[in-house]
């Protein structure tokens, strides 16, 4: 049995096609009982549009496009979340790719998803303004989420990091530990940098005569695994190791438990991000709360309004999420 057409549907309802089409699509010209009666009739013969047809009627696709320099990890996990039900809240359809931390393949994703999405929440190291320029059509309502890009006309969010960083330092510190080392992460990430700068200024201005220890890592578990066995190598050791996100950390501690070292009595370790291993941890990591979902359902609500209403959101927009330190028992703080 062939598939039930538009004309099929009109002749059930005994209606115009292009009443049908105006029903559906949530046109004018169609009395309430009428556009039930298409309703039904749509329904009885199991009537599904035609995607293309629908698009050349009303300009959209119902879809937004996320693209991201990587989908493994907590991290990306709860940021699609948020996008997700931010998307799905307004009827939309998400479409998500990875760049895999690539300039070219950002680029063939970026002209992949050209005319297939109406919005584009976009999340590069690579997104300079040549870049977004070459592959980017202009009028594309776009949305920055955690790129460094400066003076240009599209809306951005990004986390405080740096002030996120801050507070995780004045915390150890606030605690005793003088030796604080500092678990890096991918060299040219947006994040990474503002972490260690808060890191670096904190230490600058709180502890001027103490050490400024730095260590390699990629954001993954198994570089803050690396980072952990440097500290067991280290004389004098850190009194305390702050990773800057949350996976590293879990994997420095496993690295000194493996050693014997007690987490936090001989080295306190802290994270970044409060993804939602980092409570079931041993011990509790105590981290920075980024609200990562959130920051997708911002991001996913800013994009959602310049396409529903193109000009109603200023060009230029900054936004910033908070960061807030969650107290744990990693960090030897004394636990209510």
């Amino acid at each position: 049995m062939s598939a039930a057409t538009i004309k099929d549907v009109a002749r059930e309802a005994k209606v115009s096609v292009a009443s049908v089409s105006r029903a559906l699509n949530g046109g004018r010209g169609v009395t309430a009982e009428t556009s039930q009666r298409i309703r039904e009739a749509a329904l009885r013969l199991r009537y599904v549009p035609h995607a293309a047809a629908r698009m050349l009627i009303t300009r959209r696709t119902n879809t937004v496009g996320a693209l991201l320099p990587d989908l493994y990890g907590e991290f990306f996990s709860e940021l699609i979340r948020g996008i997700d039900l931010a998307a799905r809240a307004r009827g939309l359809h998400l479409l998500v790719s990875s760049s895999h931390d690539d300039a070219a393949a950002a680029a063939v994703a970026l002209r992949a998803m050209q005319g297939r999405v109406d919005g584009l929440l976009l999340m590069s190291p690579h997104a300079d303004a040549d870049f977004l320029r070459q592959n980017l059509p202009q009028d594309l309502p776009t949305v920055l989420m955690n790129t460094r890009l400066a003076g240009t006309d599209y809306c951005a969010l990004s986390v405080d990091n740096d002030g996120g960083a801050r507070l995780m330092v004045e915390h150890l510190l606030s605690l005793g530990h003088q030796r604080i080392a500092f678990i890096q992460g991918p060299s040219g990430n947006r994040d990474a940098s503002e972490r260690e700068f808060g890191y670096r200024e904190a230490l600058a201005s709180h502890a001027p005569g103490n050490p400024v220890t730095t260590l390699g890592g990629d954001f993954s578990e198994e570089s803050g695994y690396r980072a952990g066995q440097q500290v067991l190598a280290m004389r004098p050791r850190p009194d305390a190791v702050f990773a800057a996100n949350d996976m590293m950390a879990i994997g420095c501690m496993a690295a000194l438990r493996e050693a014997g070292i007690c987490v936090p009595e001989e080295i306190a370790v802290c994270g970044f991000d409060d993804v939602p291993m980092a409570r079931y941890v041993t011990p509790p990591l105590t981290t920075i709360q980024v609200h990562i979902a959130e920051l997708g359902e911002q991001a996913m609500e800013l994009l959602g309004k310049q396409i529903d209403n193109p000009g109603s959101v200023a060009t230029g927009t900054r936004r910033r999420v908070r960061a807030e330190l969650v107290v744990r028992a990693s960090s030897g703080a004394p636990i209510a």
